[in-house]
């Protein structure tokens, strides 16, 4: 898989959120789970997808596009908020 962002995106993303997307891109190399959602609010343009799972520091939101296939596009990245934490656990702890 390839990601990939514009990088004075990256740099705005870092001071306003306090996570990169260098760390974000994480979540997608790991072989650990995530929640995706289609943000459908949000992709007027283009098909964006939210993914909320573990990385290193914590538990983390990505907003993302699929560019070209094989290839992710970062679009934001942030900490996840108690609800978005709580959505996450309901989802990996549901009954199959």
């Amino acid at each position: 898989m390839r990601i990939t962002w514009d990088e004075a995106k990256n740099l705005a993303n870092q001071r306003k959120h306090g996570v990169s997307f260098e760390e974000a891109s994480k979540l997608f190399r790991s072989r650990v789970g995530y929640l995706e959602v289609f943000d459908e609010a949000h992709s007027d343009v283009e098909d964006r997808f939210i993914a909320i799972g573990p990385i290193a520091r914590g538990l983390v939101l990505v907003v993302w596009v699929d560019r070209e296939e094989g290839t992710v596009r970062i679009i934001s990245a942030r900490w996840a908020t108690r609800r978005e934490q709580r959505l996450y656990e309901r989802y990996w702890n549901r009954k199959p």
